[in-house]
Parts: structure tokens; C-alpha cells; sequence
């Protein structure tokens, strides 16, 4: 068995600040995502807000028993799959591309302007942004104005009303949020490209596309495989903020994801329990698709978290 070296004293004293600067971030980490861990254990018990957690009686698996055999459950995490697989489809690679295209442009003061437009959206809140969307989507708003302008549709519609629409709002809306912010972590990697790469591949006769497939997006391939890693791994995350703004009665059945309904049959019901059983079955959902992912990019690419 290979021996595990330790770190030597010498580098441990000469690195003393660092370490004490890691301080303050591993005392909260401790204190607000190990320590609360504890809260698991109420999954399994009948806990009530009147008790403390060790004083509620222990019920086994009954609150995941009945979170299978809740009707309405099946239709949550249809929901919750059909958003995340759309923004894991169409809003993954939709970044790259845009950091591949940016990194093109040759006016540095144009680039820098597109970049801050795209960034602009992430800063604002869901509850701005929302507003927004509701107004823009609305029978008398700007998109039912521009269509009937351009002759695709006779009359305005009620999108937000309309379930078979929903999906489709809620990706493109996250998209024009995300997109730039998204992009940025690419073109940090994109600029960390030896540039000679480039400057032999121009004196072959490359062109632009043919130095993107061949040397950009192989020079990022792992910067890639790490973030559809953890992508995939929180595919039952769908931006509660997000869904909670732009959902209403009328689009219910497409609109009403895990983190919703956790929130109105856990929360506001005050069905901690239940609450818990759901998020812990998210976590393991996770954990077992991080370790596929990482598994499977490690055998195909060789690139992956651990």
C-alpha cells in the first residue's frame, strides 16, 4: 500500500498565513454545512416545530413511503427532468459557443462591450427579471406585439397561461440570463491557450473554425467535462427563484418541480418531515449521478473531479 506523505513541518510554518486565512472559510463551512447535517434525521422521524428533534418519535421510512405513493409526486419529477434536461441541452452548450465566437472577435473594446451586455442579466434578481418577463409576456406586451407585427400570429396570446409553453420560457429566460456569466469561466480558460498553438496552425493554413475544433475546444475539454459533471450531478435543481416568479394556477401542471412542491406541501403545510424525506432523496439522486458522470468522463476523456 502506497504510504501517504504528510505535509513537512518546515512548509507548514512557512505557509502559516495562508493557512490561517483558510481559517474563517473552513470555521463556516463547519458551522453552516456539517453541523446542520444533524436536521437529516428528522426524515426519518415525526417532527413537529413544538418539539425538539431528539424528543420526535422515530417513523422509519414512512414519510419516504408516502412521498412514492403521492400522486401527485410523478408529476413533479416529470417536471423537474423535462426543464433540467432542456437547460442541460440546449443551455450548456450554448456558453461554450459563446466564448468560442467572443474569443474571435479581434476589437478589444467590442469585446469588452458584448461581454458587459451579456453579464448585465445575472445581477439582476429573479424578482426584477420576472417582472420583466410577465410584462414583456403579458396579451398587450412587446413579444405579442412584435409576432402579430410580423404576421406569425393573429391574435395576442396569454403565454404564462398556457402549460405547453412553460418549459420553453423558463430555458430561453434562463438562458438570457446565465448565458455571459456562464461564458466566463470558458474564456478564462480559453485565454490560459498557449498562443504559438495558434500561430503554427496559421502558418499551416488553418482557418478560424478549423483552429476552434483542433485546438480551442481540446485545450478545454477538461474545463468542459468538470462543469457537466456537476451539471448533470444537480439536474433536479431547477432555480426555485425562477419557477416561483413566473408560475401561476393556470400553468401549474407544467410549472410545480420538486423545489416548489417542497416548498407548499413541506413548508407552508409545516411538513418538515416530509420536507426532509424529499431533499435527502435529491441529495442521494445527486450523489449517485455525480459518481456515474465523474465515473463514465474518466473512462471516455480522462478527465474528471477525483
Amino acid at each position: 500500500m502506497k504510504s501517504i506523505k504528510l505535509p513537512d513541518r518546515r512548509k507548514l510554518i512557512r505557509f502559516r498565513y495562508l493557512l490561517y486565512m483558510a481559517v474563517p472559510a473552513l470555521v463556516w463551512m463547519i458551522v453552516f454545512n456539517y453541523i446542520p447535517m444533524y436536521g437529516i434525521v428528522i426524515a426519518f422521524k415525526n417532527y413537529r416545530i413544538i418539539q425538539s428533534i431528539s424528543e420526535a418519535p422515530w417513523v422509519g421510512l414512512y414519510h419516504f413511503r408516502e412521498l412514492f405513493a403521492e400522486g401527485d409526486f410523478w408529476r413533479v419529477m416529470k417536471n423537474t427532468l423535462g426543464i433540467s434536461f432542456y437547460k442541460l441541452l440546449i443551455g450548456f452548450p450554448l456558453p461554450i459557443i459563446f466564448a468560442l465566437f467572443l474569443n474571435e472577435i479581434k476589437s478589444f473594446q467590442f469585446k469588452k462591450t458584448v461581454q458587459t451586455i451579456s453579464y448585465l442579466p445575472h445581477f439582476l434578481s429573479w424578482v426584477v427579471l420576472g417582472g420583466i418577463m410577465m410584462n414583456w409576456l403579458s396579451d398587450v406586451g412587446i413579444i405579442n406585439e412584435i409576432l402579430m407585427k410580423l404576421g406569425l400570429i393573429d391574435e395576442p396570446a396569454f403565454w404564462l397561461a398556457e402549460p405547453d409553453k412553460f418549459w420553453g420560457i423558463v430555458v430561453i429566460s434562463d438562458i438570457w440570463k446565465e448565458l455571459g456569466w456562464g461564458a466566463i469561466i470558458y474564456i478564462a480558460a480559453i485565454s490560459g491557450i498557449d498562443p504559438s498553438l495558434y500561430e503554427a496552425a496559421t502558418m499551416d493554413g488553418a482557418g478560424r473554425f478549423q483552429k476552434m475544433r483542433h485546438i480551442t475546444l481540446p485545450s478545454i475539454a477538461g474545463t468542459i467535462s468538470i462543469l457537466l459533471i456537476l451539471a448533470i450531478s444537480g439536474i433536479l435543481n431547477t432555480n426555485f427563484d425562477q419557477i416561483l416568479v413566473l408560475r401561476n394556477s393556470l400553468n401549474q401542471s407544467a410549472s410545480d418541480v420538486i423545489d416548489v412542491f417542497v416548498y407548499r406541501v413541506g413548508i407552508r403545510n409545516a411538513r418538515f418531515s416530509y420536507a426532509q424525506a424529499i431533499a435527502l432523496f435529491k441529495s442521494i439522486v445527486a450523489l449517485i449521478l455525480l459518481w456515474g458522470a465523474n465515473t463514465f468522463s474518466r473512462k471516455v476523456n480522462g478527465h474528471s473531479l477525483y
